[in-house]
């Protein structure tokens, strides 16, 4: 019979072979003999625990020599005839216990063969340390409390399949502390984001998730059916329509940290749902949420990073500098060496496109054409946090109208390694400029364009009514916590990202990073 009981006996995450086989018959048949001898660790529904391994690891002086009760997943099994060490892992802390056969008796040493790596148990039993300096618990009562039906991957090589880890994060879990680290860091995030924001005043809202009319992004939403209303709705691709409305109803400082969706490419920086934070103030502008953007990602970094110095892949940043600002037309004169200053029709626009293999959709205006060149030439070269201002009034359909240009608007998107990480403007609040520019997306999309802005004619009526003079912003939660974690997809800072069905050829979602920039 092949013996289960060893630290690297799992799977590679590659499939089940004929050994493999073999160990589920072994796991089946222990379970089939603890249910016989009335032991079933199934219909447990509760076991108390006193401690867990952190804070026994942590408070040794004090708790060595008291009984301790604490519970976990056995993850390491040294068989040493009439004594075994076990190593437990609670919490994301592991901690080995002793047990031996005068400890524990002969019928609970003889349980114990029915246990296996990944089984989960509690135990009650005395602090110490051993011979070797380790802080142990010497096990005088023991319980299994779940078993474990699938062996662990071998914990040297853990699960070899980057697609099958982000298909079974649960294992992703068990086996890669450094994995759950970021999901640690994530929480803190948006917990640190939750106490910025609510030490300068803002209120956190909810809005819908299902709506009738898919605004504030350009962006393809995904479509469902209502069927008491008999009525298409979609799910929502931003939340800023909403918070603005509430701006109108008098909140002056509103935020909502939530999930949109969006029907779009996957890629390492794109998952159709993803989380948001949008924020809006009354009486101020783009400005202010620049100033607003840097103090509140400088503020995170410090206080979850505990600097403001962080890595990310082979670049070195320091959030405590200030961040740059580049106008895009700028930008794309630096990096492109095109002064869209001197275009002045949009034939120019076309014909410098071609020479430089920009590929121009047939409706694209002069404004369009510029953001493709900045997308193509300059998005990958921003490096340090870079506010890019100034974008096209064709691409901000939402944004106040510079003064002094009427073909640009008050709006900035920060990047940094390469990503935006917001985007942001002080907000129009014209009604009159507002239904003109929908119906200016209403035209685009009656010629095709999927992703432009469906008119919200209610939205209008609330800019009727006045809205004060507000800036807005919208920061990607998701490539926040992969910048200070030093993550490079965005499947690693998310739980369950979005996979295609097993035994679907999954290449076509992994590189549509092209596609969806």
């Amino acid at each position: 019979m092949v013996d289960d009981k060893l630290t690297s006996d799992g799977f590679d995450g590659c499939g089940i072979d004929e050994r493999g086989s073999e160990l589920l018959k072994i796991r089946r048949n222990k379970l089939a003999e603890l249910k016989k001898s009335g032991k079933d660790p199934f219909v447990i529904t509760k076991f108390e625990r006193t401690h867990c391994a952190a804070q026994i690891l942590e408070n040794f002086e004090t708790l060595e020599g008291q009984e301790v009760c604490l519970a976990g997943r056995i993850m390491s099994w040294r068989d040493m005839g009439k004594a075994s060490f076990l190593d437990l892992s609670d919490g994301g802390f592991r901690i080995q216990l002793y047990f031996k056969l005068d400890n524990i008796g002969q019928e609970g040493f003889e349980n114990l063969q029915n246990w296996d790596i990944g089984d989960i148990a509690g135990v009650k039993g005395e602090v110490f340390r051993t011979k070797r300096g380790e802080i142990s618990i010497k096990v005088f009562v023991c319980e299994l409390l779940s078993k474990s039906l699938l062996p662990l991957p071998e914990k040297f090589h853990g699960i070899r399949d980057v697609d099958l880890r982000y298909r079974q994060r649960y294992v992703d879990l068990i086996m890669n502390p450094a994995v759950k680290e970021v999901f640690l860091v994530r929480s803190k995030v948006i917990r640190e984001i939750r106490g910025f924001l609510d030490t300068r005043g803002f209120l956190e809202v909810e809005t819908p998730v299902l709506q009738t009319i898919a605004g504030g992004a350009n962006a393809r939403p995904f479509v469902t059916h209502h069927n008491a209303l008999n009525l298409d709705i979609f799910l929502r691709i931003a939340l800023e329509l909403h918070l603005k409305r509430l701006i109108v109803g008098g909140f002056d400082k509103v935020y909502e940290l939530g999930r949109v969706f969006r029907n779009e490419g996957i890629s390492v920086r794109h998952n159709p749902e993803f989380t948001m934070l949008e924020l809006y103030e009354a009486y101020t502008n783009y400005e202010g949420m620049m100033k607003l953007t840097e103090e509140l990602i400088r503020a995170v970094a410090i206080k979850v990073c505990g600097t403001t110095k962080i890595s990310y892949g082979e670049w070195q940043l320091d959030l405590a500098e200030p961040f740059a600002r580049l106008s895009m037309s700028d930008a794309v004169k630096k990096y492109a060496g095109v002064d869209f200053e001197e275009i002045k029709s949009l034939e120019m626009a076309r014909e410098i496109a071609k020479k430089h293999n920009i590929d121009c959709k047939e409706n694209d205006q002069v404004g369009n054409i510029l953001n493709l060149f900045f997308e193509e030439y300059v998005e990958k070269k921003l490096i340090s946090p870079t506010f890019i201002i100034h974008h096209p009034v064709e691409i901000s359909p939402l944004a106040k109208r510079c003064a002094g240009n009427p073909n640009l608007t008050e709006r900035f998107e920060l990047f940094v390694v390469g990503r935006e990480h917001a985007n942001a403007f002080s907000e129009l609040n014209d009604p009159i400029d507002q239904r003109e520019r929908f119906l200016a997306q209403l035209r685009l999309r009656q010629q095709g364009d999927a992703e432009a802005n469906l008119p919200d004619e209610d939205f209008v009526t609330a800019l009727e009514y006045g809205m004060p003079p507000t800036g807005g912003l919208g920061i990607g939660i998701d490539r926040l916590v992969m910048l200070l974690t030093n993550s490079e997809s965005i499947r690693d800072v998310l739980f369950f990202p979005t996979m295609k069905p097993v035994g679907v050829n999954n290449e076509e979602m992994c590189s549509m990073e092209g596609n969806n920039a």
